[in-house]
């Protein structure tokens, strides 16, 4: 079982030695018994085996095709979370499967290429957020998305307080072990230790920010803080990061589940994404009889790989079969998938998504016009 990073995502990307299999299965399609999910998972085989000999391979080829998979769908099993999806992409080049923390429809796709679009909102940047969990005894970095969480190691940032002070001198130490009274006094506001306490705080809290600083350096993402309250006024004061959020999760984050940290940062991050889409539908809206927007798939699939759409639109769940033909540019749609078809909806969102632009994936009677594809150009 694979993990889905945006490196990952640029390798299925590129082009494969076809024929190229994408295969998603959602979380709890047949219930929780685990051989439920291994013969359900067998069935969606043999539909790829079927679409294969549609697509005219011999049942020789077929075979030879498939035959790596004939162990993989115990490794459908092996889910930390029953309630991720799979997905799994296979070709001559090629055999990964990945647990999906994220609702995906059932589908089984065989083209030139693979099928990604299902994956976007775990890489899409409107879609990302980082926690940053504080307490005086251990700080970890969680990367996150609207469907889960993984920790990112920290490799430049004191873990502790006392990690941090190790190079102090040897009565700040001692201060340190017989905290309790100190940190009472800093949360109160008063004692003889708590201004002491409140700068030991800081520097650490400096380290910490230091050393994230590489690893964020490029990111826009929003980072929510989880910790007791009296710690963010002084984390907010060592901060550098741009993008941190005003509210942050209480409590000390050693004692809550990964889970229930999740859905206190989804919860704080609601408005923030609400945003992001509200924000790229007006700006579709205003930009709309400048010549800089299209909802016409023909128009917008090569304008997505010529780099030209800075937002995308896409409904999600929906496929449009077709062809582009590089060398024009020309793009010819078909009712029904028909062999040597893409689905031109994600081709229009990966390579608008490689190319640097943003991907909204949404509901589609969110897309302005009920359409299933909007754009707002960059030129």
């Amino acid at each position: 079982m694979h993990t889905l990073t945006p490196e990952a995502l640029k390798t299925l990307i590129q082009k494969q030695t076809g024929p190229c299999l994408s295969l998603f299965m959602p979380p709890g399609a047949v219930g929780t018994k685990p051989q439920q999910s291994q013969i359900h998972f067998r069935n969606l085989l043999r539909k790829a085996e079927e679409i294969l000999a549609a697509h005219g391979l011999k049942p020789p080829d077929i075979r030879t095709f498939m035959e790596p998979l004939s162990g993989i769908a115990g490794q459908a099993l092996v889910r930390k979370n029953r309630r991720d999806g799979l997905a799994l992409f296979h070709s001559r080049d090629l055999m990964n499967l990945y647990a999906l923390p994220l609702d995906v429809a059932e589908l089984v796709i065989v083209g030139d290429r693979f099928h990604v679009k299902p994956l976007l909102p775990l890489l899409g940047d409107e879609n990302r957020f980082f926690l940053l969990a504080l307490s005086q005894k251990a700080v970890r970095l969680f990367e996150g998305s609207r469907f889960g969480l993984r920790e990112r190691p920290l490799e430049h940032c004191p873990h502790s307080l006392e990690e941090a002070l190790q190079y102090d001198e040897p009565e700040r130490q001692v201060r340190f072990r017989s905290r309790a009274g100190a940190e009472t006094a800093t949360r109160s506001g008063h004692g003889a230790g708590a201004d002491q306490v409140k700068d030991d705080i800081l520097k650490f809290f400096r380290l910490i920010d230091r050393g994230l600083r590489d690893p964020l350096k490029e990111e826009k993402a929003p980072l929510v803080l989880a910790g007791v309250e009296y710690l963010f006024p002084i984390y907010r004061d060592a901060n550098t990061y741009p993008y941190l959020m005003d509210e942050g999760i209480q409590g000390n984050p050693e004692e809550e589940e990964e889970e229930n940290l999740h859905r206190q940062a989804l919860q704080i991050l609601k408005p923030y994404y609400e945003r992001a889409e509200h924000d790229a539908i007006a700006q579709y809206r205003q930009s709309s009889g400048t010549g800089l927007t299209a909802t016409d798939i023909r128009e917008i699939v090569p304008a997505a790989v010529h780099g030209r759409v800075g937002i995308l639109l896409v409904a999600s769940g929906r496929q449009q079969w077709g062809v582009l033909t590089p060398e024009t540019g020309a793009v010819t749609l078909h009712a029904a998938m028909k062999p040597g078809d893409e689905d031109l909806l994600d081709v229009a969102a990966i390579q608008t998504f490689i190319n640097g632009g943003m991907v909204h994936l949404l509901p589609p009677g969110k897309i302005p016009g009920q359409e299933v594809l909007a754009a707002v150009y960059r030129y």
